[in-house]
């Protein structure tokens, strides 16, 4: 039996000159996730976009919005993203002093709460929240920069976190941002991924409905 996943392309490396083009593209080829990456410059280096690029965009199309805050003390900006139009919110455990409370504002707004992780940090760091947690962005390269390489060890912390997941008996979805490629996609599934983001591996190849049937095919193949 198949395992079901999703590849959830990141805007990071769309045209944003043609972001409405862009999305309707998406929407057309097939996709059913996008993923906004919102930088700050203080949590890490880059500066992106905010609520009112995600508002606008909202208005064009009926994808799925996975929004990862890359930013410092999430919490004073979530109700702003949930207008915007935010349908999952991740946030970093190390972004802030008040994860559970942070996660308990997402799902107030009726959205649907994540914990991203930065490569470093360890699984203990959230294992009490997992029955909280509609999803755990596993990040397997330092968030900040588009077209980094995969890092290796990402590999184990997918499958010790899905080995998590079943013994806590929860439904929580494993998402994996960073170097992901046709290469690396059913490994990545077969070791517990549900949600695959994939930057300049997916922009860059168009057009797009061929490249999601490509890594669908990868995958497929091995898993």
């Amino acid at each position: 039996m198949q395992k079901d996943w999703t590849l959830s392309p990141s805007l990071l490396s769309c045209d944003f000159c043609n972001l409405q083009q862009e999305l309707q593209s998406l929407e057309q080829a097939g996709i059913k996730w996008i993923h906004w990456d919102v930088m700050d410059g203080s949590f890490v280096p880059n500066i992106t976009l905010g609520p009112p690029i995600i508002s606008k965009s909202r208005q064009k199309t009926n994808l799925f919005f996975d929004v990862h805050l890359m930013i410092e003390k999430p919490e004073r900006y979530i109700q702003q993203f949930a207008r915007a139009g935010a349908d999952l919110i991740s946030i970093h455990a190390e972004s802030t002093p008040h994860l559970e409370s942070a996660l308990s504002q997402i799902e107030k707004q009726n959205l649907k709460p994540a914990i991203a992780l930065n490569p470093h940090t360890p699984l203990c760091q959230i294992e009490y929240l997992i029955p909280q947690t509609y999803m755990v962005l596993i990040m397997s390269v330092n968030p900040g920069f588009g077209g980094q390489e995969f890092i290796p060890f990402s590999m184990d912390k997918i499958r010790d976190l899905s080995r998590m997941i079943r013994d806590k008996n929860s439904q929580t979805l494993i998402q994996v941002d960073g170097g992901v490629d046709l290469e690396n996609a059913a490994e990545l599934v077969q070791d517990g991924a549900d949600v695959l983001v994939s930057g300049s591996a997916f922009f860059k190849h168009p057009p797009y409905e061929q490249r999601l049937q490509d890594f669908k095919a990868r995958v497929s193949k091995h898993v």
